[in-house]
């Protein structure tokens, strides 16, 4: 039988370094669990500033494996990773203690059960591939009607005024081009607009971030992990040199 866990510990990462959006994400995840649940959002110290590339995702992860490292010590049961592009998602679950889920992964999924087609609609048009691709790797592109972009930048979500209206707008023109019945915001960045546009549209909208923080919650909640059978299981005893000397894993 599995040990349950009455009170969780979970943390939410966000793999970019800006901590006004960092604030943004953990009252997002802190507003969908459940009482008794610890949940707090950190970023790393190192990193891109928005993660926008494959360039910037790639920099992205070290401060992210960082921060999983700094969670175990803290005694974190569960792990969110923040940033549509999943960064670093496999690295993630091999080095945790705890269950990981990224936003996109999440949000698709929860999407699946809501609709028999869902409309991705994220950031800048560059960032659609990536996503094309983890529909796929995560057997979501049956689901998925279109990917579409608003062309705002990550970091002028907070600063555009008409941020909300514009995202708002291409929601709406997904739903009638793909037919489909469910949105998913494909960036943390908008993860307190989904009950707004949800009620301008008449649809589901999906937030990754709460999506993917009630889902560890859940795994936590049932004592459940990643197997440390096969590709998943912990790193390999290894020295590393230069700048990432102190991600050495000891024997």
């Amino acid at each position: 039988m599995q040990t349950q866990v009455t009170t969780p510990k979970i943390r939410v990462i966000n793999p970019n370094t800006s901590a006004s959006m960092t604030d943004l994400i953990e009252r997002c995840a802190r507003g969908v669990v459940a009482a008794g649940t610890s949940v707090d959002a950190v970023n790393p110290s190192m990193g891109p500033a928005s993660i926008e590339s494959h360039y910037d995702e790639a920099l992205a992860v070290p401060g992210l494996l960082e921060e999983i490292r700094r969670g175990d010590a803290d005694g974190v049961q569960g792990y969110v990773i923040a940033c549509f592009g999943d960064p670093g998602l496999d690295a993630a679950r091999e080095l945790a203690r705890g269950p990981v889920i990224g936003i996109a992964e999440a949000a698709m999924h929860t999407a699946s059960f809501l609709g028999r087609r869902f409309s991705v609609v994220t950031t800048l048009d560059r960032t659609i591939g990536r996503a094309e691709d983890l529909a796929a790797h995560y057997g979501m592109a049956r689901f998925c009607g279109g990917y579409h972009a608003c062309d705002i930048p990550v970091l002028e979500l907070e600063s555009d005024p008409a941020a909300q209206q514009r995202i708002t707008d291409a929601c709406a023109a997904a739903l009638e081009s793909d037919g489909s019945e469910v949105i998913v915001l494909g960036c943390a960045g908008m993860a307190d607009l989904c009950e707004a546009i949800s009620k301008q549209l008449g649809v589901p909208v999906i937030d990754g971030v709460a999506a993917a923080t009630v889902l560890v919650e859940g795994l936590v909640r049932l004592g459940l992990r990643t197997s440390d059978r096969g590709e998943f299981a912990h790193p390999l005893p290894k020295s590393y040199s230069g700048a990432l000397k102190s991600f050495t894993i000891e024997p």
